[in-house]
Order: structure tokens, then C-alpha cells, then sequence
């Protein structure tokens, strides 16, 4: 049971972190690109589907993990974590309101530290101890 939870809080904060680190990048990437070159004024869509190929593979980790943990706030903060990432996301593609380009950081650094802490506190003895426990919240 370990090593499943093991996995998908590894694979959580494996993702999150390159997300973290592509949302950090792009602005420069483009700025460096835009001074090289003035072919192109749009994202490469190979660029953006990799917002999505993040998303999706937190997903899962955060449904694994969250499936998983001992504790129920942790459950609520991968999910939350997770919601709000893709809604600033999905509104950097659809542009429904105004946001800072910055708001994307906390969420992604919000998933990468509740993956660690929960890969570092979820230690289960037996195979059931790894589900939500009401008293332990």
C-alpha cells in the first residue's frame, strides 16, 4: 500500500514541480523568442497542450494520493490545490477574466508540498490504514 501511495505522491510532486517550472519559463521563453524573431505572435500549440498534459497527470495523482491519505485535509487540499490550477488555467485559454500570471504559482506549489508532506506522513503498517479516517482529521 506504501508504494502506491508512494508513487502517486512522487508522481504528484514530479508534475507539479515541471509545471511549476514551465509557468516560471514561459514568460522568458517568449520574451527571448519574440526578440530573436517576429514570425510568430501566438503560443505554439505544442506549448499550450503541455498545460494540459500537467493537469491531466495531476489528476490522477491527486486522485491516487487523495484516495489514500490518512488525513482528510489533505484529500480537501491535493482537490482544492488541483481545482484552482485548473481554473486559472482554463481561463488563460479562454480568457474569462483578468488574472495575474503569478496566481498559477501558489497552486502549483500548493500540490507539490501537500504531495511531499502526504508521501511523508501517510506511513501505513497494514494495507487499511490508508483510507480516510473520520477521528483522524
Amino acid at each position: 500500500m506504501n508504494l502506491i501511495i508512494d508513487k502517486s505522491n512522487g508522481i504528484g510532486a514530479i508534475a507539479s514541480s515541471i509545471c511549476l517550472i514551465h509557468c516560471i519559463a514561459t514568460p522568458f521563453l517568449f520574451v527571448a523568442q519574440s526578440c530573436a524573431s517576429t514570425c510568430c505572435e501566438s503560443t505554439p500549440l505544442w506549448w499550450q497542450w503541455v498545460d494540459y498534459t500537467f493537469l491531466f497527470i495531476a489528476f490522477f495523482a491527486v486522485y491516487q494520493s487523495g484516495r489514500m491519505t490518512t488525513k482528510k485535509w489533505i484529500k480537501i487540499g491535493l482537490w482544492l490545490s488541483w481545482s484552482v490550477l485548473f481554473i486559472i488555467i482554463l481561463n488563460e485559454k479562454m480568457a474569462f477574466f483578468s488574472l495575474p500570471e503569478y496566481g498559477i504559482y501558489f497552486p502549483a506549489a500548493s500540490l507539490i508540498t501537500l504531495h511531499l508532506y502526504n508521501r511523508k506522513y501517510c506511513r501505513c503498517e497494514t494495507d487499511k490504514c490508508c483510507t480516510i479516517n473520520e477521528s483522524d482529521e
